[in-house]
């Protein structure tokens, strides 16, 4: 399989396709949390939160900070748009392939109930 790392929508998708990762990103909508609160909330290690915080950070979706020996979590500022605007765009194309399918299917339909 070829890999083309670093490429943002690639790093956003990879993120996102694990479910306790967008479980961090619904917590971290409903306010800033710490990396010791979240692996609480999900009942797993700090070190297997903190991989997963660090994928989220690498694609940009969460920002850390560190004060003292508290190291914060909260939602990047970049959002979803390009990840939005990519799904909407491949929306439509399925969309107009369907579309386009309904009416061949429709003439089909009509020419085998004319004969």
């Amino acid at each position: 399989m070829v890999q083309y790392p670093g490429l943002p929508l690639d790093l956003s998708f990879a993120a996102l396709s694990d479910a306790t990762r967008r479980g961090i990103i619904d917590q971290l909508g409903r306010g800033d949390a710490s990396i010791t609160s979240l692996a609480d909330k999900f009942q797993m290690t700090l070190t297997g939160m903190k991989k997963h915080v660090q994928v989220l950070e690498r694609a940009g979706l969460v920002v850390t900070r560190k004060v003292g020996r508290v190291r914060t979590c909260k939602l990047g500022e970049r959002g979803l748009k390009a990840e939005a605007e990519w799904i909407e765009a491949h929306r439509k194309l399925f969309e107009a392939r369907f579309e386009a399918l309904d009416e061949i299917i429709s003439e089909m339909k009509q020419e085998g109930s004319d004969d």
